[in-house]
C-alpha cells in the first residue's frame, strides 16, 4: 500500500512538470496550452516513454478536473451579453450545433459504413457529430480584442452564440449518452433532462439569492468560493446519480447560477488556482496518457484529416449561412462562421466523457487534438484578413 502511495506522488510530480513545460512550449509556438499538456501526457504515457500509466487514482483526479473546468466555464458566462445579442445569437448557436452534429455523423457513416440503428457503431457515429458541436471562443475573443472589435455588435453576437452553443451542446451530450444506455428509454432520458433543468432552475433562483446575501455580508472571504465549490460538487453528483445526466452538466449549471453575483470573479479566481495548478493538468495529461499511438493507422489518419475539414466547414456553413438569413451581409457572415469554428477544452471534455461511457474509442482523440491545433492556428489568421480594411489608393495630383 505504501509503495502505491509513493508511486502516486511520483506520477503526479512527473505529470505536473511535463504538463507545465510542454504547456509553456505550446504557448511559445502560439498554440493553446492545453495542447501542450495533452502532448505531455502522450510523451510520458505508455505509448512513448512509459513513465506514467493509467490508474484509478488518476482517473478520479481527472474527473474532478473536468468538473472544475466546467464550473469555471459557467462562472465565466456573461448572461448580460446573452441578453444583448438576443434571439439572433440563439438561432446562430442552434445552427452551430445541428449542422456540425449532422455533418460529423454523416462523415462517420460514409467512411465506415452505415451500421444498424441502435448499434454501438451507430451511437459512435452520432457521438462523432456531438464532438463537433463544441465551440471555444477564447481564441476568437483574444483576436477581436487585439483588433479592437470585441465590443462591436458582431463581436457580442459571436460571444453570445458561442455561450449558447456550449449550453445546447451539453444538453445534446446528455441526451446522446442517455440514449446509449439500453436500460433507459428515450422518453425517460428526455423526462430526466427536463426534470433536472427544472430542479436547476429552482435551485438557481434560491441559490442566487442565498449567495447574494452571503456575498453582501461576507464579501471576498474564502467561505464564498468554498460554498460555491460545494454547490458545484452537489449538482454534479445529483445530475449523475439521480437523473443519469453527465456530472459536467451539473457543474456547468452551478457556475451559471453564480455567474451574476458580485463575487463571481473572486470565486472563479480561487477555483482557477486549484484547477490550473493541479486538476486541469492532470485531466489534459490523462487524455494523452490514454491515447494509444499503436492504433494510429493510415485509415484513422485520413479520417482525422476529413474530421478536421468537416468540423471547420460545419461551423462556417451552419453559423455563417444562418447569419446571412438573419440579415448579415458580405464579410460579416464569414466573420461569424470563422469566429465560431475554434475548438478547445469543451471538445476535449465531450470526447473524454464519450470514452468513459464507451461510446467512442480513445484512438479518436487524435482527431480531436488535430482539430484543436488546426482551428486554433488558422482562426486568428482568417479573422485578421477578414477585418482588414482596404486602404484607398491615392491618385497623384497633377500640378
Amino acid at each position: 500500500m505504501e509503495g502505491n502511495v509513493y508511486a502516486i506522488f511520483r506520477d503526479l510530480a512527473i505529470i505536473l512538470i511535463a504538463a507545465k513545460l510542454c504547456g509553456i512550449l505550446a504557448s511559445k509556438l502560439r498554440a493553446p496550452q492545453v495542447v501542450g499538456e495533452i502532448i505531455a501526457g502522450l510523451l510520458i504515457g505508455p505509448s512513448l516513454l512509459g513513465l506514467v500509466s493509467e490508474s484509478t487514482f488518476l482517473v478520479d483526479m481527472a474527473e474532478i478536473g473536468v468538473v472544475l473546468l466546467m464550473f469555471f466555464a459557467g462562472l465565466e458566462t456573461n448572461l448580460q451579453d446573452l441578453k444583448k445579442t438576443g434571439w439572433k445569437a440563439f438561432v446562430i448557436a442552434v445552427a452551430g450545433v445541428t449542422v456540425p452534429l449532422a455533418a460529423g455523423s454523416v462523415l462517420y457513416f460514409l467512411y465506415y459504413g452505415m451500421p444498424p440503428f441502435g448499434s454501438d457503431a451507430f451511437y459512435t457515429g452520432i457521438f462523432v457529430g456531438v464532438i463537433m458541436t463544441a465551440t471555444s471562443v477564447s481564441i476568437t475573443v483574444a483576436t477581436l480584442m487585439e483588433l479592437g472589435k470585441l465590443k462591436e455588435s458582431l463581436g457580442i453576437t459571436i460571444m453570445g452564440a458561442a455561450i449558447i452553443d456550449d449550453v445546447i451542446g451539453i444538453i445534446v451530450l446528455t441526451l446522446v449518452i442517455g440514449f446509449k444506455n439500453p436500460d433507459v428509454s428515450p422518453l425517460k432520458v428526455l423526462t430526466n433532462t427536463v426534470l433536472f433543468f427544472g430542479l436547476a432552475l429552482i435551485l438557481g433562483v434560491g441559490g442566487y439569492y442565498l449567495f447574494k446575501a452571503l456575498d453582501a455580508r461576507y464579501p471576498h472571504t474564502r467561505r464564498i468560493p468554498i460554498f460555491g465549490l460545494v454547490l458545484c460538487l452537489l449538482l454534479a453528483y445529483i445530475a449523475e446519480v439521480y437523473f443519469g445526466i453527465a456530472d459536467i452538466t451539473g457543474a456547468y449549471v452551478a457556475g451559471i447560477i453564480l455567474c451574476n453575483i458580485k463575487d463571481s470573479e473572486y470565486i472563479a479566481r480561487k477555483i482557477d488556482i486549484s484547477s490550473y495548478m493541479f486538476f486541469a493538468p492532470v485531466f489534459f495529461a490523462s487524455i494523452g496518457i490514454k491515447t494509444s499511438l499503436q492504433s494510429l493507422n493510415p485509415s484513422l489518419l485520413i479520417f482525422s484529416i476529413l474530421f478536421v475539414l468537416v468540423a471547420l466547414a460545419g461551423k462556417i456553413i451552419g453559423c455563417g449561412g444562418v447569419a446571412r438569413l438573419l440579415g448579415y451581409r458580405g464579410k460579416d457572415t464569414l466573420k461569424i462562421g470563422v469566429g465560431m469554428m475554434t475548438r478547445g477544452e469543451v471538445a476535449l471534455i465531450v470526447m473524454q466523457k464519450g470514452i468513459d461511457v464507451g461510446m467512442i474509442d480513445p484512438s479518436y482523440s487524435t482527431s480531436v487534438i488535430l482539430l484543436i491545433v488546426v482551428s486554433s492556428i488558422i482562426t486568428p489568421i482568417i479573422l485578421k484578413v477578414l477585418y482588414q480594411e482596404k486602404t484607398p489608393v491615392k491618385m497623384p495630383v497633377n500640378k
